[in-house]
């Protein structure tokens, strides 16, 4: 008797805060409609033998073969390795006697290398495939927790936990990216987004670690310097991960920023403008109030302006179209991930009548999401970013989390 089962997870939309995980800030990921799916049955041996469709029709290395152990990585960026990851977390975690070997196929959806966690979705829907196949036992929270460990810690990507717990959990999140990691599933949910593709492919592991770097530098300025007070140092700390952002202010900081090399300023302003934004949008979607004055002092008195005039049923998408114009502008101008290609996109998008624009994902290349008020004006959308040059495009509603599709005995 061949047991079936078939397992998907969501791509997620890197919807508000990108580049704030890995600081431990929180952050905003959407799931979308499209899907990676795995198809699995059972094997006569202690090892997995995996094929990827996608990979085999890109005639890129598409196949593994590894077994129930600690495995070594391949080659970097090689697909497999993110298997190979879940499955060395799930044997140092005790797991080992519960698995058994299994023939694997996957089929995704969700472009590589498109900024709409390809890799994440792979690892969730691995995780919990064996989750459910072998009565494993995890939660939702262990799902997402053991896939980013996977990536970040065994396939040596320095990630955030952004991508696993949005493609895990589903819908709009906020996750918070300190321990214990809580998550809190959003009320607003009537977003409608395209993803345009721009066929640029990117890497976490090009980006990241440059960008933590140049974070790093301006903290040990900082730390160093006797001019900062001590009640600045203490929030502060050497690396990009230590400092309390959340409490500081632009205000406190910002005379001792023009000490730092260009750069690095640019890098620590971009992070409290991100989150300052991301506050905003939070209450948004949370159905809060907000004021004249958080709207002008984070989007300016011209975003206010067009915010007056907005018909009160368009009021709450135009303000986080505009914090997601304002969000891509920091990506663009101080965190430098943005391509022409890619301004081209959004600007296209916007034209064509998008509330809001912005990259998504690690940046210079991968997709742009734009937020629309329906699926016609999606349509026209979409038309506008392939004739600015992306490669293909979609219309999504929030997706769900990862789920078991089919569980059946033959």
């Amino acid at each position: 008797m061949e047991t079936q089962f078939i397992v998907s997870s969501p791509g997620r939309a890197d919807f508000l805060n990108t580049h704030q995980d890995y600081k431990g800030l929180p952050v905003i990921p959407a799931a979308i409609n499209l899907r990676l799916y795995i198809s699995a049955n059972l094997s006569n041996n202690n090892a997995f033998n995996v094929k990827s469709i996608d990979l085999e029709k890109l005639g890129e290395p598409s196949t593994d073969y590894f077994e129930i152990g600690i495995n070594e990585m391949i080659k970097r960026k090689f697909f497999g390795n993110y298997l190979r990851g879940v499955i060395n977390v799930l044997v140092k975690k005790g797991f080992a006697e519960k698995l058994q070997g299994m023939n694997i196929t996957i089929k995704s959806e969700i472009p590589i290398g498109s900024g709409l966690a390809s890799s994440a979705a792979l690892e969730v829907a691995f995780t919990e495939l064996l989750n459910r196949a072998f009565n494993l036992g995890l939660s939702k929270k262990d799902v997402a927790e053991i896939s980013f460990m996977a990536e970040n810690m065994e396939a040596g990507i320095p990630c955030g936990r952004l991508d696993q717990y949005g493609v895990t959990f589903g819908s709009i999140i906020k996750l918070d990216c300190k321990p214990p990691y809580n998550v809190e599933i959003l009320p607003f949910k009537d977003l409608i987004f395209v993803i345009a593709d721009s066929g640029i492919r990117h890497s976490t592991g090009d980006i990241h670690p440059k960008r933590q770097m140049e974070i790093n530098l301006g903290l040990e300025t900082l730390m160093k310097s006797a001019d900062v007070p001590e009640s600045l140092k203490a929030k502060l700390g050497y690396r990009f991960d230590q400092p309390r952002w959340e409490e500081i202010r632009e205000e406190e900081i910002g005379d001792y920023l023009s000490t730092l090399n260009e750069t690095s300023r640019k890098r620590i302003l971009f992070t409290l403008k991100m989150h300052s934004l991301t506050e905003v949008a939070l209450k948004i979607l949370s159905f809060k109030d907000v004021s004249r004055e958080e709207l002008t002092s984070n989007l300016g008195e011209n975003a206010w302006r067009k915010i007056q005039k907005s018909p009160p049923s368009e009021l709450n998408h135009i303000i986080l179209g505009e914090i997601m114009n304002a969000q891509h502008a920091l990506l663009r101008d101080l965190y430098d991930v943005s391509l022409p290609e890619i301004e081209r996109i959004c600007e296209a998008a916007l034209e064509a009548g998008a509330y809001g624009a912005k990259l998504s994902g690690a940046g210079m290349g991968g997709s742009v999401i734009a937020l629309v008020k329906n699926r016609e004006v999606g349509r026209k959308v979409i038309e506008a970013c392939l004739s600015a040059g992306a490669r293909r495009g979609w219309v999504s509603e929030i997706g769900e989390g990862v789920r078991m599709e089919r569980y059946s005995e033959k």
